[in-house]
């Protein structure tokens, strides 16, 4: 990687724009960096369906926001402008006009009279009409989506005490309430008992003649015309195919797109976690339910990469003793698996991002996401390398660490020991963490409906925590010392209840599952501290301390039993009353305190990437060479990208 590379362009509201490179690209064989250029179209083409998943009327005002910026013969220096600019930039950066992680909508700094003002001098052949509509008519459908507080005012409703699909804005649903939902698909034919289809998802469940219809997400149905791109790229892919599993794993992906049918995306999942030969891999497809409350929907996504083969060694010796890790789990007996099968782990190189893992991205993946597949063939683990190393490299003069970290030690022991505990608390959360354990007979994934995504990042974070100060971790080589651990053991608990309470507005709950985990865990152990924890006062300011690491250690165990034990059984009420009070409500002094330091370091509580561009050099009509460029300006690419990849209607 290059030392002068720039890694952050630009912040905006609570937002910080960053670059990633690809190292090792060049090395890759022409047929690898055709196989990457032209997955990474696919990752692209799947754009406009994250949108309209996200809320029905994303996609008509991105378009409408995009023909402003386009056109607007107006003032574009006045601060009206100016903030316009930044609701448009945050439409893009969280996929539509809910945050993309409270899920609140957010709304405008400027009013609906300048909206107006803009679209009155904005190149009508350019804005998303309908045929005889007229300007007003847009404005009539959209002011209030906009600018109406209480208006599609939540994307994904978590609050037991509403109708978690009525109230959410999502397009995952239309016209059916919460029991309506759960009525359909408890009756829905799941097939094989033992080897239950993932039932709704890929659909959108709506109301039709007062009969309850899925609009099944395929070519044919909802979303064809984007799906047709994404197969048509998957199809140029097939023939450069870096295995012969790839290649027939990717022949069974083009045959669910086209169907629709649950038992053959189970096919392509088996296909694709035999598949270890292929130095390039990809995840394409609907895959992650965090979107919907109930955990039946699935938003699109994608990660195109390739394997770091060094930095694999170390995932390698973590998959390499998956059953002795399973083994000597603090779980009940009854919830581990005797055998531990395929689990593979890597460290990888992101080429390209899509759909729902861009602009913001996770640092690791583990799929697939059933859990009879799971069990019976494995599941695969990245941690992405060259991602964290961008979000570590864009931190290291933040002055993050200095102003909530308690001593020089904390601050000297993190800088030494941070980024490895951060990176194998990775690989553990997803290679083992979310591969452990097993569901009794009989219950669904269903059974926790929306503390589901919660508690099995719970799960997995706990797996991680728990080992991470095993003896034995430095035993096989995959740390120096102890400190490593301790070194994220601080961490761990600094983020769980203090600085992640700079991602969320005062007066306001925790929403976000990975962000209720990791306070419900933190918090969890510091009510039980046993003097393993301690809260101190320096300068008027709070700080959250461990004081004895092995008693730490002791009760993320103890949690880890209880979680694991909860989602084994499917006890919802255990697992309702271990978030609510302890993963969502925050402590408000706490947090204005918090807030107010966060505020003075001028800095952006989330980061989100501009892609990589990729090339083809063609002489006489073929590809002899890809070369990667690196765009700088998030503006541009997301323009372009509307420009080229967007294939859906406005409504759909």
């Amino acid at each position: 990687m290059s030392d002068t590379f720039k890694y952050q362009t630009e912040q905006f509201a609570d937002v910080k724009i960053l670059r990633y490179q690809v190292p090792g690209f060049g090395d890759l064989s022409l047929q690898q960096k055709k196989l990457i250029y032209f997955l990474a179209e696919a990752a692209r083409c799947g754009r406009d369906i994250l949108f309209d998943q996200n809320n029905k009327y994303n996609l008509r005002i991105r378009r409408t926001l995009e023909a402003i910026v386009k056109s607007f013969d107006g003032d574009r220096e006045s601060e009206d402008f100016k903030n316009f600019l930044v609701f448009t930039k945050r439409v893009w950066f969280s996929n539509g006009i809910h945050h993309h992680y409270s899920m609140d909508k957010f709304l405008p700094d400027f009013d609906e009279e300048y909206f107006g003002d803009l679209l009155a001098n904005t190149n009508p052949d350019l804005l998303p009409l309908g045929e005889k509509e007229e300007i007003i008519d847009l404005m009539n459908q959209l002011v209030p989506v906009i600018f109406e507080e209480n208006t599609e005012a939540k994307r994904v409703v978590l609050n037991p005490d509403l109708d978690l699909i009525a109230d959410s804005a999502n397009n995952y649903y239309e016209g059916v309430t919460q029991k309506e939902v759960e009525e359909f698909y408890s009756n829905a034919d799941k097939g094989d008992a033992e080897r239950p289809l993932s039932i709704g998802l890929n659909s959108k469940l709506t109301k039709e003649n007062g009969q309850l219809i899925e609009k099944i997400w395929k070519i044919g149905g909802m979303y064809s015309s984007a799906i047709e791109k994404v197969v048509f790229w998957l199809e140029k892919a097939i023939e450069v195919a870096d295995s012969d599993l790839q290649k027939e794993s990717l022949i069974k992906l083009v045959d669910f797109y086209r169907t629709g049918d649950l038992k053959t995306f189970d096919e392509y999942s088996i296909l694709w976690v035999k598949d270890l030969d292929a130095h390039v891999d990809v995840v394409n497809g609907f895959i992650e339910v965090y979107g919907d409350a109930l955990a039946f929907k699935a938003s699109w996504e994608s990660v195109v990469n390739f394997k770091d083969i060094e930095a694999t060694k170390r995932t390698e010796i973590i998959s390499n003793n998956a059953q002795w890790f399973e083994d000597n789990s603090p779980v009940d007996e009854r919830f581990k698996k005797d055998e531990v099968k395929g689990v593979s782990a890597k460290v990888i190189t992101v080429a390209m991002l899509g759909g729902d893992c861009h602009p913001a991205t996770p640092i690791g993946i583990n799929l697939p996401n059933a859990e009879w597949i799971r069990k019976e063939h494995g599941s695969k683990s990245v941690t992405i390398d060259n991602i964290t190393n961008a979000y570590h490299q864009s931190s290291l003069k933040s002055g993050m660490l200095e102003e909530f970290a308690y001593s020089d030690e904390e601050v000297a022991r993190a800088k030494e020991h941070g980024y490895l505990g951060g990176n194998l608390h990775t690989d553990l959360h997803e290679c083992l963490g979310h591969g452990s354990g097993q569901l009794l007979p009989g219950v669904g994934m269903d059974a926790l409906k929306n503390y589901h995504s919660t508690l099995e990042e719970a799960r997995a974070d706990l797996f991680a925590l728990y080992y991470m100060m095993d003896p034995k971790m430095v035993e096989i080589g995959l740390m120096p010392s102890l400190d490593v651990a301790k070194a994220e053991y601080d961490g761990y608990i600094r983020n769980g209840l203090l600085t992640q309470l700079t991602r969320i507005e005062l007066g306001k709950d925790i929403e976000e599952s990975h962000m209720r985990n990791r306070q419900l865990i933190a918090k969890w152990v510091y009510e039980r501290r046993e003097s393993a924890i301690e809260q101190v006062k320096k300068e008027d300011k709070t700080f959250f301390v461990v004081k004895d690491y092995e008693k730490l250690r002791g009760l993320f165990g103890e949690l880890l039993a209880e979680v694991q034990r909860i989602k084994s059984e499917g006890d919802l009420e255990a697992g309702k009353a271990l978030v609510e009070n302890y993963g969502v409500k925050v402590d408000e002094e706490l947090h204005k305190e918090v807030k107010e330091r966060f505020e003075k370091l001028n800095l952006a509580a989330y980061a989100g990437f501009i892609n990589p561009d990729y090339h083809p050099v063609i002489e006489n009509e073929e590809i002899v060479d890809i070369e990667i460029s690196y765009p700088v300006d998030f503006m541009e690419q997301m323009l372009e990208y509307s420009e080229k990849y967007s294939f859906l209607p406005n409504i759909n």
